[in-house]
């Protein structure tokens, strides 16, 4: 699916993607072209088969290469590997994804609010009942794909029921280009920034009935659609920013190779020190990269004989992969940059720009505070007030 030759021509465009402000059109085009998109449709949907470990996998080498394209990438395999998890559970939601998908349509991930620490299990868009289904009034920032996407899943929140009756939140796909759907052009970010991940703005858009994909009430759900959304999401970002430590090593490794000491007369593999952090550069990636095929393959045995039963840790499981990952990458690109020498420091560096590209990993959900709280609460039980 992804050739060396491919690769590469991708990591000579990051840069520039990088420096114009610019989406990876031509990124987007080759994997559109080699089928990239289908590739966590079945295939008897018309798509390429791939498992969420393979998909994975995939990810983390297109990460390697371009950390913007595979970010961007990364939110439509999100969509369509919810869709995988509900055909894994014999759920026919999941035809219509897959029959969008194989038409052509792309799609992206409209669930971040500004202020929203709830992220998926609450909502500030709002979802009012009208003749052609629900009009959604809200913003949702961070929408990858900008420019590309035509079907983006979104959440609002229901206040529309009856005294004793909770609120409820509601998931479906909008269409591009209906009414209501604004996209301001506001991407200017430090570091992935040809992902354009510009916000948003839903004025009235209207989510028909058939476009609903579930309802649940508000708060934590194990609903099988919160339940794909939270566990794609999160182990597929590990997979993007896993890459990104896998290059920032190879980086620093040639780099380490090529440079010689004034003082010593021998090249810097050979001094303790850069020895020392190239090591445990490379320790630190190993121990992300097991858990990560450990728990993509827990997630492809949903469904099967040999399914693994985490319960209700799934959700720890899943925030806690994406933290470690996201962590852990941040702490290799440090390392490689201390490994590298002053020369890195400047603009235009490969190895500045992906520190500048793994800094995103701390913004995304589960964030830090969100991680510990949850994982807290699981072994403390909730905080006891007087």
């Amino acid at each position: 699916m992804l050739p060396e030759d491919m690769l590469a021509t991708f990591r000579d465009r990051a840069a520039g993607y990088d420096e114009r402000n610019e989406f990876f059109t031509e990124d987007f085009e080759d994997l559109r072209a080699a089928g990239y998109l289908r590739l966590l449709v079945p295939e008897e949907f018309g798509g390429l088969g791939f498992s969420l470990a393979d998909a994975a996998q995939a990810q983390r080498r297109l990460a390697a290469a371009a950390p913007s394209t595979a970010l961007g990438v990364n939110m439509h395999h999100v969509i369509v590997g919810i869709a995988r998890t509900l055909w894994q559970r014999g759920d026919d939601r999941a035809r219509a994804i897959f029959d969008q998908v194989v038409a052509g349509e792309v799609f992206a991930f409209g669930i971040s609010e500004a202020g929203n620490d709830s992220v998926l299990f609450d909502a500030t868009t709002t979802a009012d009942p009208v003749a052609d289904g629900l009009s959604l009034r809200g913003t949702k920032i961070f929408t990858s794909l900008s420019p590309a996407w035509t079907r983006l899943l979104v959440h609002a929140r229901r206040t529309d029921r009856d005294d004793d009756a909770p609120d409820a939140l509601v998931f479906g796909i909008l269409e591009r280009g209906a009414e209501g759907i604004g996209i301001k052009q506001d991407w200017d970010a430090l570091g992935m920034r040809a992902s354009q991940s510009c916000t948003t703005v839903l004025d009235g858009a209207v989510l028909a009935p058939g476009r609903v994909l579930t309802e649940i009430p508000v708060g934590p759900s194990p609903d099988p659609v919160v339940w794909g959304i939270f566990g794609c999401f999160e182990l597929l970002l590990a997979s993007v920013y896993t890459g990104i430590a896998d290059r920032a090593i190879e980086v620093a490794v040639e780099i380490v190779n090529k440079r010689r000491s004034h003082a010593r007369g021998a090249s810097y593999a050979t001094d303790p020190d850069i020895r020392w952090h190239i090591a445990e550069a490379g320790i630190l990636r190993d121990g992300v990269e097991l858990q990560l095929r450990q728990l993509s393959s827990d997630m492809d045995s949903v469904g099967t004989d040999h399914e693994v039963q985490h319960g209700a840790r799934w959700f720890i499981l899943f925030s806690g992969l994406k933290h470690r990952s996201t962590e852990t990458a941040r702490q290799v690109v440090d390392l490689a940059l201390r490994s590298s020498g002053g020369s890195q420091f400047r603009r235009g560096s490969e190895l500045e720009r992906l520190y500048r590209d793994v800094l995103a990993g701390m913004y995304h959900p589960s964030d830090n505070e969100s991680v510990h709280a949850a994982t807290a609460k699981s072994l403390l039980g909730p905080v006891q007030t007087d």
